[in-house]
This record gives structure tokens, sequence and C-alpha cells, in this order.
């Protein structure tokens, strides 16, 4: 069954690549988060293939694609789990090719969500097609979620989905999100953005003794907020023992110096706003403040610090904007080993289990305490001009996931 399906992976190449091209033509930037057009083309493609769905959608613009099928064995339910929507395009003068074209140029395809995350969505939906033609000889379930909402953490896709639609929880996530084919992500950092706000009396620049400054009060805060970075953490040892064991592949996937920030806690000021003049005393700033938390950081843990350090600022006031906590399962789990054993069959190399920097929908299954686990491109371009996905990367993640699957419904 295995080379079964493998040949028709092969056999779908071109199909495969042009579902790709299509899917990327099918505009979905989110905001404005309208993915109509780009849900119009996976509902047509379970159209002509005959497989049920359904379409939930809490925002009409904003629908949600959840099919499911049952084995005839009882056994483990997967759920295979992609986005629809994208990225914005700020500039698309700086693309060489279309933002939205599709294009084919040197072995890649070029458009926004090339790489976040149409392909990996492409993977879980022919998944979701070649087993299900081997139903009666799996076990258990196998349940397709194809989400809207996901660059505005969900409210209206795989946050919904889990909220109100217990049927897609499952034993077991599997999802596409760009991670490099030399990683396979068990976890990600968390989030707590922040917003103060300074009030002073306010002055005449020249006066400066007549009133405090809000835009070097905002100044001395920032300095001290950088001291969150050198909090403690107690991390799970199982978690930074597979780090350990993936440094090279964490910098080589995510980033110079992506490994020694994994474990910290670090402070990004997002937004300074102070001031409408030169020679004016700002009587108001305020600033947006992005920390990441690593695996073993609770966000009680950094507002109780947050807390210490405003006691030095009485002018100030904060205000939570957002919050993600981080989010981990067993690096050990059985998934691990299933898709490390094919893509060493197939690529000859083994991912190393990482925890990502960003967030991606794999944390709300983790939040109810589901293992889930990524496994995707490279990020090439994600966010920025000329995204883009190897043709060849695109069809080794569209193979590791139609096996992975197939081993795990079949153990």
């Amino acid at each position: 069954m295995r080379e079964q399906l493998l040949a028709w992976i092969e056999a779908d190449r071109d199909l495969l690549v042009e579902f790709l091209q299509s899917f990327i033509r099918a505009k979905s930037p989110n905001p404005p988060g309208d993915t109509l057009a780009a849900v119009g083309v996976i509902r047509g493609f379970l159209d002509r293939e005959g497989l049920a769905y359904r379409v939930i959608a809490p925002n009409a613009i904003m629908p949600n694609i959840v099919a499911s099928f049952d084995a005839p064995k009882p056994g483990h339910h997967l759920v295979l789990n992609g986005h629809i929507d994208v990225f914005p395009v700020a500039d698309e003068a700086r693309w060489r090719h279309g933002a939205w074209s599709g294009a084919i140029a040197d072995g890649n395809v070029y458009g926004r969500g090339a790489s976040d995350m149409k392909c990996g969505t492409t993977a879980s939906i022919f998944t979701y097609r070649y087993l299900h033609r081997l139903l009666d000889k799996m076990r258990g379930r196998l349940t397709l979620t194809c989400v809207s909402d996901e660059e505005t953490f969900g409210p209206y896709g795989a946050r919904y989905l889990m909220e109100h639609h217990p049927e897609v929880h499952g034993d077991c996530c599997l999802n596409g999100e760009p991670s490099s084919p030399h990683t396979l992500r068990f976890g990600e950092k968390g989030l707590l953005w922040l917003e103060f706000t300074i009030e002073t009396k306010g002055s005449h620049g020249a006066y400066a003794h007549a009133s405090e400054s809000a835009s070097k009060i905002a100044a001395r805060l920032i300095g001290d907020l950088e001291s969150l970075a050198d909090l403690p953490v107690d991390a799970p040892g199982n978690v930074m023992g597979a780090l350990a064991a993936a440094e090279a592949e964490i910098d080589r996937a995510q980033g110079a110096g992506s490994y020694a920030i994994l474990p910290k806690v670090t402070v990004n000021i997002g937004v300074v706003d102070a001031g409408i003049k030169v020679n004016m005393t700002p009587s108001h700033a305020r600033l947006e403040v992005d920390i990441r938390l690593p695996v073993g950081m609770t966000r009680e843990r950094i507002l109780e610090s947050v807390g210490e350090i405003m006691k030095r600022y009485p002018q100030a006031r904060m205000r939570e904007i957002n919050h993600n906590a981080p989010s981990w399962c067993d690096p050990g789990h059985p998934m691990v080993e299933i898709i490390q054993k094919n893509v060493r069959a197939l690529q000859g190399f083994e991912p190393k289990p990482v925890i990502s920097l960003g967030a991606t929908d794999t944390r709300l299954w983790r939040y109810r305490n589901i293992p889930a686990f990524v496994y995707g491109p490279a990020p090439t371009g994600m966010g920025s001009a000329d995204e883009h996905v190897p043709i060849e990367t695109f069809l080794h993640i569209v193979r590791t996931h139609v096996l992975s699957a197939w081993d795990y419904l079949t153990r």
C-alpha cells in the first residue's frame, strides 16, 4: 500500500502543482480575511473527487472546510490541519514574479502563501484524498480541517472549531506549516502582548523643568522591561534534551541565533508613540510590547515581574492585549518516530524535533493535551517578497504527510 500511495503521488505530479498554483492565485490575504475564492478551489476539488465535507462559517467571508471518514476497524483519530488565509502583500512591485501569480520559475512555485501555508494545506487535502481510497485497509478516523483566520489567531477558524466542534479534536494532529524539512516541531513559544501608556503634565520644550517627559519615562521603562529576558526558565528536561540535540538544525531552519533564544524570554518593543511637536515636552507616550514565552515560563510570572517594574513608574498604566501560552507535547510521541522514519526513507536524513519561535494553530490542540506536530517546507519569503516553495520540497511534504498518516492509522 505504501508503494501504491507513492505511485499515486508520482502520477499526480502535474495535478498537485496545478492545484497549488490555483490555490495561490485565489487571493486570501488576512487582513481583510476574505477566503471565499480559496475555499472555492478546495470545494471544487473535493466535489470533483466525490469527497463529502461540511462548510462551517461563523464569519461568512471566512469559511472552514471539515471532512471526516471512519475506517471499518476502531483505532486512532488523526486530524489534518492547515490554514487558507495568508499574509497581506504590502508592495507587489517588489516581487520578481506576481505576488498572486503561482508562477513557476527555477523549479519553484512563487506567490503569497506558497510556503505559509498553501503548500502544507495542499498536503493535507491530498493526504485525505489518497487515504480515503484505502479506508477499508485502515483503523480509526481521519479528519481534514482547512481553516480560515489563522493569521489573526483563529477566532473564526481553528479556535472556533476547537471550542464548538469537538469532533475535530482527535488523538493527534498533523500540520504542514513552514518548519524546514530538517526539523519537526513538537511545540512553540508563547506570547504576551502588553500596552503601556504614560501620562504627564507636558510643557513647552524650553521649559524642561515644568513637566516630566513622557517619552523619557517611556525610554527608562523600555530599559527596565529588557530585564525580563534574564528571568530563569524551568523547562521540562525532555524538551531541553530534544533542543540540545537539534542546535544546528534549529539555527539552520529558523536563522542563526535561534537556538540561543528558544529557552529564553525575549522582549520586542513593537510600537513607540510619543510627542506631537519637536519643541513640546511630551505629555503622552504609548508602547506596545511583544514578550515571547519559552516552554517553562508563564504569563503570571511575567506579569508579576512587570508589576514590580511598574512600581517605579506611577505615571504609567499597563493593559494586556493578547496572550497565548507556550505549548509542547512529547517529543517521543509515536508520530515523531513515524515522520522521522519516512523522511529518512525518502530523503536520507532524519528531521530533529524542535520548538518553534512563532505560533501556529497546533497550539490549540496541545492546549487540550492532544499531541500536535508540524512538518512543512522552509519559510522562504514568508511575510516578504518572492515567497516560494521548491516543487521537489512541496512533493516531499506531500509524500511525508501521506505516508505518515497511513502509518499512524494502520498501527
